[in-house]
């Protein structure tokens, strides 16, 4: 069985802070502080005994991904393997995990070597998105699979929100523009047709057009959710022409 560290005192009171900004209460309060211990600090304090954070790392990288999958999985039930592993793969990287990182202010309670202070580490995206997910692993080991996922799913609604929208706007868009180009050599132009409703809860409506070819017509509570729209009836319109040309 593992040995507990000591924590001295003052760690302890920083800890808790961190334990509000997470949203999270440790009953074992030394996973929290093995989470955020980098390898370059335990390397320049040898006397101390602690651990670094890799192995937790690890375990957290496979709990996030499972993590994330089944919350896709049950956000999206249309879609295919293919577009889940692209979503999924957009936000289990280092840089959406390092700013989930930078959100929770995790640099601010890292404990780092002199080296790795001096060139700037707290502000790393490596060792932040690295961390976070040592992070998720103490909450997994803490409270179990509910509580790891609740913590994550928290933590991600926000970038999922962001991230699968923009994905899916430029996807559609750019699939579009790639037909359109090929089969007509021209680009689709997007044109506002109309704004209904106050300020608050408009509904936009954008017409799309490929020349003298063809027309699709889109709506949304955003300009951009119109033309999203309107790229996608018109991939499956187009889709419906070139498999019926008659």
């Amino acid at each position: 069985m593992e040995e507990k560290p000591h924590i001295f005192e003052d760690r302890i009171e920083h800890l808790t802070i961190l334990e509000d900004i997470l949203s999270y209460k440790f009953n074992n309060i030394t996973l929290l502080h093995k989470a955020l211990t980098h390898r370059s600090f335990v390397n320049e304090n040898q006397d101390l005994k602690y651990r670094d954070n890799e192995r937790l790392e690890f375990l957290g990288d496979a709990v996030l991904e499972l993590c994330i999958t089944d919350i896709l999985v049950r956000r999206f039930p249309g879609h295919t393997e293919g577009q889940l592993s692209k979503l999924r793969a957009s936000i289990v990287n280092e840089q959406p995990l390092a700013r989930v990182a930078e959100l929770f202010d995790i640099g601010r309670f890292l404990l780092l070597g002199k080296g790795e202070e001096a060139s700037g580490g707290r502000h790393k995206h490596s060792i932040l998105s690295n961390t976070f997910e040592a992070v998720i692993a103490a909450v997994y080991l803490d409270g179990g699979f509910e509580k790891a996922h609740t913590f994550i799913k928290n933590a991600f609604t926000a970038l999922i929100d962001e991230w699968t929208e923009d994905r899916f706007y430029r996807d559609y868009k750019t699939s579009l523009q790639e037909l359109s180009q090929g089969r007509y050599k021209v680009i689709p132009r997007y044109t506002l047709l109309h704004e209904y409703g106050p300020d608050h809860d408009k509904i936009f409506q954008v017409k799309l057009t490929i020349s003298d070819c063809f027309s699709a017509t889109g709506i949304g509570r955003s300009k951009k959710e119109a033309e999203q729209n309107a790229a996608k009836k018109a991939l499956d319109e187009l889709s419906k022409i070139e498999s019926d040309p008659t």
